[in-house]
């Protein structure tokens, strides 16, 4: 299409933005760190990290990672909640020319396994509180290093170790575990402060992030972000954010609240990187399930932005504490992740004065590719407009974009779309057109104003909590249970989580209980990727060469 979106650009957001200003993500965070150095980039327990600390942290644990002879590109994994380490890592691991490959905390032994196998991660960052989980699969992965941080680690020498001994025995939050070749974040700072950091030349087209994101297959592939695409799109979207950000007063730090895991891509970019780029500080919100605790943790800050998915948007506005927060400074609430009901924007705009921007992205995108405009007065219902430098059109089956009018499949291109699944070619052939367009397995519309919505999904994928699941993985689990003939797994309505995961069962033994397969999927299974209902039927339905329709099934539910 002819980019009609760009007339209906707010004031001051440009068409196209010069993505080639930073060679690398590296080079981008030196500068940020070196322009900022004074202001506190985090706020952490009652304590405020400078960039300048970050910065100093980060060449130390640097030189730590090149101490251990790692070899440029290789893959380090860090698998932290919002904890200061977690920035410290991932610009020492850029900083040393490897590759960071995030990994959620809440992983099962068999999620990390497969992690990091298919990266070939040879060292992990891990917080103690899941350590216990990796000492499961050590032995199975070609992870040679293991440095191990604890929630204190960076605080000081006072509250430190009130805060691990609250953690370890008071709330016991460390389940034991043996990983005796194990360094600890500390020491490894200590010693990497003895050693120098040896500067490594890192380009555009250098990768700098796998970050792992399933498909139809059911199998975790991951999305090869190149350093020049995740600068593309921190640049994007500081020109995206500039109208609201202008409405920060002079003198004022632009703050974020930091509620969104930084392992998720969208807490990435939005939190972590674009805040490094423009000086801002992010509150590190370590479980943003405690509602009560972030909301308390907010009542002592003043902030200007809040980018979340719905159901903690959703959680926020209906909790009783809402009211101890001062809201009056907040001038961006970005929605992404999943889609904001419109319930929750419009209780959002009632309660804090501020509406939902909404926009939409992927993984594969670094993430973000569309968005309201950030001067939006109300809900629309849209995931908005393409950003700067990005084209989004929508095809038919056979790749041929569709009339006015006409639902198609999104397709977007642009210099943040990634550069291929993780030695998976069969798998990126399948998403990527010859000119470059990113299919993303949406079905969307397109208005006369340029502003796009999602009406379907092409792919069976479940939206919870702005987290993928995908039914094949569960089925392919489940299937493993003695006593199950056959299973399908889908998404349905859920008021908290959007959608959730209903599993149908054929039993092949009567004696199966539905206890026995929670109990299974509690053991193999990220708690968001649980089934939250569990039916049995004596039989699925199927098409004529027998593969089971999801379809039918999610249709006879409604």
């Amino acid at each position: 299409m002819d980019k009609v979106w760009l007339k209906h650009y707010p004031a001051g957001v440009p068409a196209e933005v010069r993505t080639d200003l930073y060679a690398s993500l590296v080079a981008l965070l030196e500068q940020g760190f070196a322009r900022h150095a004074a202001l506190p980039a985090y706020k952490y327990m009652g304590r405020s990290f400078s960039f300048a600390e970050i910065d100093a942290c980060s060449r130390a644990f640097a030189a730590y990672l090149q101490s251990l002879g790692l070899a440029r590109g290789d893959r380090v994994a860090v698998m932290l909640p919002n904890v200061p380490q977690y920035p410290v890592a991932v610009a020492a691991i850029l900083r040393a020319g490897l590759v960071v490959v995030n990994v959620n905390p809440l992983y099962t032994a068999r999620e990390l396994e497969h992690q990091l196998k298919d990266s070939g991660a040879r060292a992990i960052v891990v917080l103690e509180n899941f350590a216990a989980t990796l000492q499961q699969v050590i032995d199975a992965v070609p992870t040679e290093h293991v440095i191990l941080a604890s929630m204190g680690d960076l605080l000081g020498s006072l509250q430190r170790p009130l805060v691990n001994h609250v953690v370890r025995k008071l709330k016991k939050l460390v389940p034991p575990f043996q990983l005796p070749d194990a360094v600890r974040f500390k020491d490894a700072l200590a010693q990497g402060r003895t050693i120098g950091l040896s500067p490594v030349a890192v380009g555009p087209d250098d990768i700098a992030v796998l970050q792992y994101t399933g498909g139809t297959t059911g199998v975790s592939k991951g999305a090869v972000l190149l350093h020049r695409n995740l600068v593309a799109n921190v640049l994007q979207s500081e020109a995206w954010n500039r109208p609201a950000l202008q409405q920060i007063p002079p003198g004022q730090q632009p703050t974020t609240v930091c509620a969104l895991p930084l392992y998720h891509i969208f807490g990435f970019t939005t939190n972590m990187m674009l805040s490094l780029h423009i000086g801002g500080c992010n509150i590190l919100i370590p479980n943003a399930r405690d509602i009560g605790a972030l909301l308390k943790e907010l009542s002592k800050h003043r902030f200007h932005s809040f980018p979340a998915v719905n159901t903690l948007f959703n959680a926020i506005a209906h909790h009783p504490a809402f009211h101890s927060v001062d809201w009056s400074h907040l001038v961006l609430s970005v929605g992404g992740g999943m889609a904001v009901q419109q319930g929750t924007a419009r209780l959002w705009l009632q309660k804090t004065g501020c509406p939902i921007v909404e926009g939409y992205g992927l993984s594969e995108t670094s993430p973000s590719a569309t968005c309201n405009p950030v001067d939006s007065t109300a809900y629309s219902g849209h995931i908005g407009m393409p950003l700067p430098n990005t084209e989004l059109k929508l095809l038919d089956d056979a790749g041929l974009e569709v009339g006015p009018g006409l639902a198609g499949e999104i397709a977007i291109r642009g210099p943040q779309v990634m550069a291929g699944y993780w030695q998976r070619p069969d798998e990126t052939a399948k998403v990527m057109t010859r000119d470059g367009f990113f299919r993303t397995g949406d079905i969307g519309m397109v208005d006369e104003r340029g502003a796009f919505r999602i009406v379907d999904r092409k792919k069976d994928m479940i939206l919870v909590s702005g987290f993928n699941v995908y039914p094949n993985e569960i089925e392919d689990l489940v299937s493993s249970l003695p006593g199950v003939l056959e299973c399908a797994a889908f998404g349905v309505p859920d008021a908290k989580a959007g959608e959730a995961v209903k599993l149908v069962v054929v039993k092949k033994d009567d004696e199966l209980t539905e206890a026995e397969i929670r109990s299974f999927c509690e053991a193999h299974l990220t708690g968001y990727k649980r089934p939250k209902s569990i039916e049995f039927r004596a039989e699925l339905p199927k098409s004529t060469i027998g593969k089971i329709l999801r379809r039918e099934l999610r249709e006879a539910r409604a």
